[in-house]
């Protein structure tokens, strides 16, 4: 039996999910946004996703996402892609911020099912199409129906792969056979949204990861699928297993990933700052327990 070798992923294999510094009297920091940005694709990232969930898209504005585009388009270079969240729970808002980030610098958008509303799948269908077809950019699905109350389901997902710019998937689903499912049946570049399945879905074929806890451990996710793919298979899990502390604590212990991911980088001096309200920072004992596990993890 011979395989051909699958295709690139379009935006890379570790991406992270980034966080977007603020100062301290809450305004946008661009500075410090070219810095993180310089640093994450130093220490692995291919690619960095701009303005999802974890980089508080819901609370900054248009302009604001336009010009962190802009400002890490050139701390990066063509050293790493720029992906940017558009999504909206407003189809005629997604293509205004679609276009916007294009004529920014962006190399492709991450559109998030629409929100609140819950629209049947025809209608998901419908947005999505709406979105690929006005932009000139390729486009990543986000499904994470915990956040948004609306699944991608499966064949709706299918029948978008048919777009010529729908070339990926963010995989928030927690629903592992109907990735297994999507991936048999498309070309579609799978990406883990969840840092625990980072290993998991690249071993049955996913492209890599978007993830929240790279903003703080780039080279420890990056070495998971490094090993994967040098075939050294009795590593990678071990690496795997040795983040999960870190994981657990910055992404299931009840505070969003947002506040533990700025809580541990605002420890490190490394850009970050508050959150935006209605988000709160982490208390004392929460932000020691990140600190603790995060030493963990990097010391050898």
């Amino acid at each position: 039996m011979t395989t051909t070798p699958s295709p690139a992923p379009p935006f890379g294999r570790a991406l992270c999910a980034m966080i977007t510094p603020f100062t301290e009297a809450g305004s946008l920091d661009l500075d410090g946004a070219q810095r993180l940005a310089d640093r994450l694709v130093s220490e692995g990232c291919d690619g960095l996703v701009l303005s999802g969930t974890t980089g508080e898209s819901p609370t900054t504005t248009d302009a604001e996402k336009s010009e962190l585009i802009r400002a890490v388009r050139e701390a990066v270079g063509d050293r790493g892609s720029v992906v940017a969240g558009v999504g909206t729970f407003d189809t005629r808002h997604t293509v205004e911020l679609a276009l916007a980030a294009e004529k920014a610098g962006a190399d492709g958008l991450l559109v998030v099912a629409p929100y609140y509303s819950k629209p049947p799948q025809d209608a998901v269908e419908a947005h999505f199409r709406e979105v690929a077809d006005a932009a000139g950019l390729p486009l990543a699905l986000y499904d994470i129906p915990g956040r948004t109350g609306t699944r991608i389901e499966p064949e709706t997902l299918i029948r978008l792969a048919e777009h010529p710019r729908i070339v990926a998937v963010k995989d928030c689903s927690y629903d592992f056979l109907g990735a297994q499912k999507v991936l048999s049946r498309t070309e579609l570049a799978y990406y883990a949204g969840c840092d625990e399945h980072n290993l998991a879905l690249y071993a049955v074929g996913g492209a890599g990861y978007i993830s929240t806890v790279a903003n703080v451990v780039p080279s420890r996710l990056r070495a998971v699928l490094d090993a994967f793919e040098a075939g050294d298979t009795p590593v990678s899990p071990r690496l795997q297993q040795r983040a999960t502390p870190l994981i657990e604590l910055m992404m299931s212990a009840g505070l969003p990933g947002t506040v533990t991911v700025k809580a541990l980088l605002n420890e490190l001096g490394l850009p970050g700052g508050p959150v935006r309200a209605p988000l709160r920072p982490a208390g004392r004992e929460a932000v020691d327990e990140l600190l603790a596990a995060y030493q963990e993890l990097v010391t050898d």
